[in-house]
């Protein structure tokens, strides 16, 4: 009898263990999904839409001045831009000239239509190659620039320089900072 009594307040405690124990995970199961819906639904604030394969083309006065490709993107409305990833732009310029700009992030703001991106950035058209890590785009005015060291390299110069600008209208260029530089001619004499 003794033996009996030992194994019912054997299998009670085991009993009441387990239950402890799938009460403590119910309640932290239920905690994990309070805490994600919570987030969830601060992503949703913050990001009114998100989108894979954006497309986007900016005209003036039935003019095309630059079009973007990305992966995907994200609506941040109430600072009225839009969050891209894997960037591709065409910025089109006078006499049928075209610069290819790629990056890995980025941002478009779509109340002034300029763009900043950032990472691994090359911008390519058929004499120069620039690389850096950081670039701005100011739509009025149609410049590019960057306050981040560049490299400019095309089969006769390397240059580099703290900072660089680009003026899409006139093609005018300006390079502040260490500008230094390197030109490969053949010289007769």
């Amino acid at each position: 009898m003794a033996e009996r009594l030992k194994i019912k307040l054997f299998l009670t405690s085991i009993i009441i263990i387990s239950s402890g124990i799938i009460i403590a995970v119910f309640l932290e199961y239920h905690d994990i999904m309070d805490k994600t819906a919570e987030l969830k639904s601060t992503i949703q604030n913050a990001a009114k839409m998100s989108l894979g394969k954006v497309h986007h083309t900016a005209t003036r006065d039935g003019v095309i001045e630059w079009s973007l490709d990305a992966s995907s993107a994200r609506l941040l409305d109430k600072k009225k831009q839009l969050i891209l990833n894997d960037i591709s732009i065409i910025f089109y310029m006078k006499a049928g000239k075209e610069a290819y700009l790629t990056a890995a992030k980025g941002f478009l703001y779509t109340d002034s239509n300029d763009i900043e991106v950032f990472g691994d950035i090359l911008v390519k058209n058929n004499d120069y190659v620039l690389k850096t890590e950081k670039l701005n785009y100011e739509h009025n005015r149609r410049i590019l620039f960057s306050n981040v060291p560049v490299e400019i390299i095309s089969d006769s110069k390397q240059l580099t320089a703290d900072s660089f600008f680009f003026d899409l209208n006139t093609k005018k260029t300006g390079l502040e900072g260490n500008v230094r530089g390197v030109f490969i001619e053949n010289i007769k004499l």
